[in-house]
């Protein structure tokens, strides 16, 4: 009798989060932990590490040291793996923190070791910097944590990202006194190169006006000219630049983002100006101000120019925000009016999550762990919110999915065919709460597995030591694929994973799901780098 080529064999596609075959430790809660490799273990904290920011089981401190010393060993043992991760963190991933992080603790690891073989350390760093104000972040990380001495692959790094992302509207904008390491002081020790004339001087300019405030502005410098016009402006004449149907061109003209109009224009901003400062505004800022465009009194006309706007799926893409923050967003408007804008642009962020023939069952982590802190200081988002956007994101593209909220217990959420997506999500976590607060991932297979064709667990992986036998793989037969998606990047996974069918992935955005077509068609899935 066949044993291995029976009628559900098929071919079993790797992925690259492995792990030992067998429990070496434990989680956090005390479940049979399985130990992943130096990039495995980096990999997973590195989507989920927002730097310096307290979790539920570590200490922003143990989470910095943790990523520290898992970037130093795959520095050492394979930069150049580790220079397109650090460049795919910041680019797709838009993790900015971990990136500027990484990179100078890859710079510090091959310094100290001597070792400079493969991708140059200036290129990493160089890779890394994407706005304009991020020189001077490395830079501050950098002598914070190793002295004012700075190494000349950081000097030149820091060089020639400075001549991408230094000009007019980035010095108004980033250059201020609330930094400790002033456009100034980058360009003093980095000494960057001018790329064109006009860049010249204004590097010269930054570095007068460092010394004096009131220094003059070359001519070349058209915007910080006008900027420095219109500040001069008395206060009637501010407000009265709003009646005018050149406002919107003049306000550009001097480079002044929303943000800086408030402040010039010492006083609140009424309707007449966000109307004329909304179809301007930058993606980001437009969706963070629909709380302030209500409560101005914005038209339905400007309104509606604004929600088309949000649900582009090319300006979405461009965006590059984390899918989460779309239901923020949601959450903090007081109209319904931007609703359907924004629960079509939360779909579009999520363009790499399949579409999942047959059945399917997705498990949603509802423990203490996931709803106990937001995932920075200055964001209300818990780990449970953004498990919930993706977990009801990727049941609404099911063909049959069973999507089950966790905790001790279990609870079925249905989520209705055709359905506002955003408004589901929302649903579900009015639920929180209701089937306790463990995590109880094996008795939730248990309580919830019925013959489906693939199994999603979207945890901090976390879980409560079980009482099940070999865990997940007693519950979930071997050919039937699960993936875990970690949003918590804690060192010991809560099963085996790499192949078998076992499978696991992670991160705030969704481009990790790439690897699950790969894998139901039986190939080897990569990093997404």
């Amino acid at each position: 009798m066949a044993k291995f080529n029976i009628f559900r064999a098929r071919p079993a596609g790797t992925s690259p989060v492995a792990t030992a075959p067998g429990p070496t430790g434990r989680t956090y809660e005390g479940g049979d932990g399985y130990a992943r490799d130096t990039k495995s273990e980096l990999f997973l904290l590195a989507v989920s590490n927002m730097g310096g920011e307290d979790t539920f089981y570590e200490s922003g401190t143990q989470r910095d040291n943790r990523f520290a010393q898992l970037v130093h060993e795959a520095a050492l043992a394979d930069p150049e793996w580790t220079a397109r991760l650090l460049a795919w963190l910041r680019g797709e991933a838009n993790m900015r923190t971990a990136s500027l992080v990484g990179a100078a603790e890859f710079v510090l690891a091959r310094l100290v070791a001597e070792s400079g073989a493969g991708v140059t350390n200036r290129a990493v760093v160089d890779s890394v910097l994407q706005r304009a104000d991020e020189p001077g972040e490395l830079l501050a990380y950098w002598t914070a944590q190793n002295g004012r001495r700075v190494p000349k692959p950081i000097k030149r790094g820091i060089a020639d990202a400075v001549g991408r992302l230094y000009d007019e509207r980035a010095v108004l904008k980033w250059d201020s006194d609330a930094r400790g390491f002033r456009m100034a002081d980058v360009l003093n020790l980095a000494h960057p190169s001018p790329a064109a004339s006009w860049q010249g001087s204004l590097f010269q300019y930054v570095l007068d006006r460092r010394r004096d405030a009131d220094t003059s502005v070359p001519e070349a410098l058209r915007v910080i000219a006008a900027r420095r016009e219109l500040m001069a402006w008395p206060v009637e004449q501010r407000r009265a630049l709003f009646s005018r149907p050149d406002a919107v061109d003049v306000l550009r003209g001097a480079g002044m983002t929303w943000e800086a109009v408030a402040g010039w224009l010492q006083g609140p901003l009424t309707r007449e100006v966000w109307e004329a400062l909304a179809p301007s505004m930058g993606y980001m800022a437009a969706l963070r101000n629909l709380r302030n465009f209500d409560e101005a009194g914005m038209s339905d006309q400007v309104a509606s120019q604004v929600a088309a706007r949000l649900a582009d799926p090319g300006q979405v893409a461009r965006s590059r925000q984390f899918p989460f923050r779309f239901l923020s967003a949601y959450e903090a408007a007081p109209s319904l009016r931007w609703g359907h804008a924004l629960d079509q642009a939360l779909q579009a962020s999520l363009s790499n999550l399949p579409a999942l023939p047959g059945r399917s069952l997705i498990l949603i982590d509802t423990s203490a762990s996931m709803t106990g802190g937001a995932i920075s200081a200055r964001s209300k988002v818990t780990p449970a919110k953004a498990a919930a956007v993706f977990g009801v994101a990727l049941g609404a593209k099911g063909e049959q999915v069973d999507v089950v909220g966790f905790a001790d217990g279990t609870f079925r959420h249905d989520v209705p065919r055709g359905a506002s997506v955003i408004r589901e999500v929302s649903r579900f976590l009015e639920r929180i709460g209701e089937v306790g607060h463990g995590t109880d991932i094996v008795g939730s297979l248990k309580r919830s597995y019925r013959g489906h064709d693939r199994v999603f667990i979207i945890s901090d992986m976390q879980t409560m030591s079980g009482y099940y036998g070999n865990g997940v793989s007693d519950v979930v037969p071997k050919h039937v694929p699960v993936y875990g998606f970690n949003l918590g990047g804690y060192k010991n996974a809560a099963y085996a994973t790499g192949k078998a069918g076992r499978h696991e992935f992670g991160g705030l955005s969704d481009a990790t799901f790439r690897m699950v077509p790969l894998l139901e068609a039986g190939q080897n899935a990569t990093w997404p780098f």
